[in-house]
């Protein structure tokens, strides 16, 4: 039975006994205290502790799940597995045990003509809480079920909870007996690996108390309401409906080990070091799909460094396994075969998963080249030492300089019978970031110890009047200057200045501070930025240019007319810019941060390949209709929650409060929680110039443009370019992409022609070079630096050309030259030259050490790129150190 078969009969089944179906949620939901979902009852929570109320009694569901605590133990055994499905149904105050038993009974033990699984009855275990007489009578005396076939056990293993106050209950385990061949006798008390376990009840139907370890809680009483969470393992009910001993050997996974085999040519079952290796990949190959799929890209941190760690223990698995070429296309795609029947959603969103999958792959094939030669550079020397540890700050230099993970660095360092110090590499982190925060803060608040902003943080919080007027009188409650608190601030000294109320923006969401000034009776001075502490005073940084200005002084604060216009021009623009990627990209598209200046933009999203040019387009004109339309800016302030409900876009890790602000730019086109500064009218933000897009690190990407009168001064300067353009190519601006195209094509065969020339003055040169050849140890050696722009095939040309001229004598022909950055070498030995042990793939290794590049080839002929031209004269030396030893 297929595993997308045994996922709709047991929905089939749920449904027909009342249930309504649930679709699986995200594995990333809003939880903070979850990286991903983990069980099937987590959609459910909210139900389950009170939170809200149930929209249905009972309900069923096929719940994605990933669990990465124990991705170092992924096939070592067949036990783990970091995605999982788990099938259930849940009760909210509807059936209790009885119910739950009766139902999980039916589907395991009917028939496949009605339905269900088909197990025997024989062959089924249950186990109980010890002291639930209520649920064992049921599994003997309304089931069946002989009594030596029903065990009891403790709150170890058959009492749930969530481990913290809240919720609990007995369970009620089922088990299958897969026969003596896997173990011995005695149930599941005696062995689990011949007893598998396939389902667990969950009877919700106590409140615990505090504890500090699972077991060790006072129980305060029965819910207000008894309920019901299970969860039956679909991969384990895949090995038993499919015959085979574990997960890796269902149809879920062992397509991919096939691939895998086929990719690096080696065999799966041939040796345990191999298995592992093939485990990880398929393993790992699934979860990464499915985490693509639902919006998480390779980073640093978080989920992202999870996926990111995932993928890449696939593709040094595969090169560990003998791959040499790309992997990731291949075995994503069978993934994508064996899941899409049960995820049709994988098909809609192959191109991005396949995208997200092969650019980690590239990126990474290029650090773990580097990053490995260099590791083994440092255990050779650890190991020299007789040491078996490998310090910090190798591991700490690895990963911060080079790029590579300190997860892997301790995974080879194992596969060496070396350990790495990790309390050193972890000390050094933390000074490393230590130093970044230090310098965040100095950039911010000028080395000020931030304790001297205590008193107005928890007594005089800031007023900011300015989303509705530019200008507004406040009172100086304080002066900070050098980081300490001051009386006064004469002319020509630069303060933060703390308000009791001010129109100025501080620097918050992308959106830059604003400018302006602050004046007083016998004052004025130039408000050059606006900074927060505790999210609750702003601090405006305070040149003095007249007079001077004292605690307790009364002040104009002015904000800059021209500067709030256009940086809130550039705020709205930025919403527009991320609705328009949205719709062109898709909603996976999400912000990684912004930048908003008056007439400037940048956004940062995640997404893991280059736009094209056709989507960079298309989001250029959707952004401007919006600008078109005039669209009315609406802002609400209303509770999380409710935005939410709105569909308002919340910025993932950003820490919001109760009560949040929402801005709508025409209705659905855009809505964001954002406490910026806005435009009324989308037409207010002018044109929008998008200046192209770039990458700023693995999976994230960035877009520039310019709105208002910097987006029209930057296309009146594009238009004038075009126009003189057209009036030196004598072409109708229209035409002009073609006019180039057919100049560079000209051009392009001009260089050809001209390169064909300078080769065959080379070819009508060679008995030159042959001339020139010098005997050394008996050998004639003709070893040339060639002029610069002979590629690799003409050297070649030359060489063979030169050393048929030097006929059966022993003989050595290098020929190197520059060509576009790069410095192409050949080596042609004579057959005679062979016989005395010189060979052409030794001599163009020698040379490319001298020149930072590599090559091979045949005793006769070899050739090779190096990257270093300064090197070339060191390797026509090497080359004849090397010919003078044979």
């Amino acid at each position: 039975m297929q595993t997308h078969e045994i996922r709709q009969r047991f929905i089939e089944h749920f449904k027909k006994a009342g249930h309504t179906e649930v679709p699986s949620a995200s594995l990333i939901l809003d939880d903070p205290n979850l990286l991903f979902v983990n069980a099937g009852m987590v959609p459910f929570k909210p139900y389950f502790l009170g939170q809200q109320n149930p929209p249905y009694k009972t309900a069923t569901s096929i719940q994605k799940c990933v669990r990465t605590l124990d991705i170092e133990e992924v096939g070592i055994t067949t036990r783990h597995n970091t995605f999982f499905q788990m099938a259930g149904n849940f009760s909210f105050g509807d059936y209790f045990k009885e119910g739950a038993i009766e139902n999980a009974w039916k589907l395991l033990t009917n028939t496949l003509e009605d339905g269900g699984f088909g197990f025997d009855p024989d062959r089924l275990w249950v186990t109980v809480f010890h002291d639930d007489e209520e649920a064992a009578e049921i599994w003997e005396n309304k089931i069946g079920v002989p009594a030596e076939r029903i065990q009891r056990m403790g709150m170890e293993d058959n009492y749930w909870s969530m481990g913290v106050p809240g919720p609990c209950g007995p369970c009620s385990e089922i088990y299958y007996d897969r026969g003596p061949e896997h173990g011995r006798d005695g149930g599941p008390i005696a062995d689990e690996h011949r007893y598998m376990e396939i389902w667990n009840l969950v009877f919700m139907q106590f409140e615990r108390g505090a504890g500090d370890k699972k077991g060790n809680f006072p129980i305060l009483g029965e819910l207000p309401q008894k309920n019901i969470d299970t969860g039956m393992g679909v991969e384990r009910l895949a090995c038993l409906l499919q015959g085979v001993d574990n997960v890796y050997e269902t149809d879920l996974l062992r397509p991919v080990i096939d691939e895998a085999e086929k990719l690096t040519g080696a065999t799966y079952g041939a040796q345990h070091s191999d298995d592992v290796r093939f485990r990880v990949i398929a393993d790992h190959c699934r979860t990464g799909l499915m985490l693509i799929l639902d919006g998480v890209t390779p980073g640093n941190e978080g989920r992202g460094y999870i996926l990111r760690r995932l993928l890449r223990r696939i593709i040094r698995s595969a090169r560990l396994l003998g791959a040499t070429g790309n992997t990731m296309e291949a075995l994503m795609n069978t993934v994508r075969q064996t899941m899409t029947p049960s995820y049709p959603e994988i098909a809609d969103n192959w191109e991005r998963i396949r995208s997200v999958a092969v650019g980690e792959e590239k990126a990474f094939l290029k650090t773990l080249e580097s990053g490995s030669r260099l590791y083994e550079g440092h255990a050779a020397e650890v190991k020299k030492s007789g040491a078996s540890r490998l310090p910090g700050d190798v591991a700490f230099t690895l990963h911060d300089t080079h790029g590579f993970p300190i997860d892997l660095t301790m995974e080879m360092a194992a596969e060496d019978g070396l350990t790495v110090d990790r309390a050193g590499f972890d000390t050094l982190m933390a000074e490393q970031k230590a130093r970044a925060k230090a310098d965040n803060k100095a950039k911010k608040h000028g080395h000020a110890d931030e304790s001297v902003y205590r008193p107005f943080v928890d007594n005089h919080p800031t007023v900011f009047t300015g989303y509705t007027q530019l200008e507004d009188e406040g009172c100086v409650l304080g002066l900070v200057a050098d980081g300490a608190l001051a009386d006064v601030a004469s002319e020509g000294q630069t303060v933060q200045v703390i308000l009791d109320r001010t129109p100025f923006y501080a620097e918050a969401g992308g959106q830059m501070a604003d400018r302006g000034e602050l004046r007083g009776a016998s004052f004025i001075g130039d408000v050059t930025d606006v900074q927060k502490v505790g999210k609750k005073v702003w601090l405006h940084q305070v040149t003095v240019t007249g007079g001077e200005l004292a605690v307790g002084h009364k002040v104009t604060a002015v904000v800059s007319p021209s500067w709030r216009h256009q940086a809130r021009q550039a705020h709205s623009g930025t919403h527009l810019i991320h609705a328009a990627l949205r719709q062109v990209l898709g909603p996976t598209a999400v912000q990684a941060g912004s930048l908003n200046k008056p007439g400037y933009l940048r956004f940062d999203f995640n997404y893991g390949q280059q736009l094209s040019p056709s989507q960079m387009r298309d989001i250029e004109q959707i952004a401007n209709g919006a600008v078109d339309a005039d669209y009315t800016v609406h802002t609400i302030e209303t509770s999380l929650d409710e935005a939410k409900k709105m569909g308002a876009m919340a910025l993932f890790g950003e820490n919001y409060g109760s009560q949040v602000r929402v801005v709508e730019i025409g209705g659905p086109f855009s809505l964001e929680l954002c406490g910026g500064i806005h435009v009324e009218h989308s037409s207010q933000i002018g044109p929008i110039a998008v200046l192209g897009e770039s990458s700023v690190g693995s999976g994230i990407r960035r877009i520039e443009a310019y709105t208002g009168m910097d987006s029209f001064t930057h296309l009146s300067k594009d238009k004038a370019l075009v126009a003189d353009l057209a009036t030196s190519l004598k072409t109708p601006s229209e035409e002009i992409p073609e006019r180039i195209e057919v100049l560079t094509a000209k051009l392009k065969v001009a260089e050809k022609q001209l390169q064909q020339l300078r080769n065959q003055q080379l070819l009508s040169q060679v008995g030159e070079l042959v001339n020139s050849a010098v005997e050394i140890n008996g050998i004639q050696l003709v070893a040339q630096e060639l002029p610069e722009g002979v590629g690799a095939g003409d050297l070649r040309t030359i060489a063979l050309d030169a050393k048929s001229r030097l006929g059966s004598r022993p003989a050595v022909v290098l020929f190197a030259s520059q060509d576009n950055g790069k410095v192409p070498f050949v080596a042609a030995v004579t057959d005679s030259a062979v016989a005395r042990g010189v060979k052409a793939g030794e001599l163009v290794r020698t040379f490319g050490d001298k020149v930072q590049g590599r090559g091979g080839g045949k005793p006769q002929m070899a050739q090779g790129s190096g990257s270093s031209a300064s090197g070339i004269a060191a390797g026509i030396e090497a080359v004849k150190e090397v010919v003078s030893t044979v």
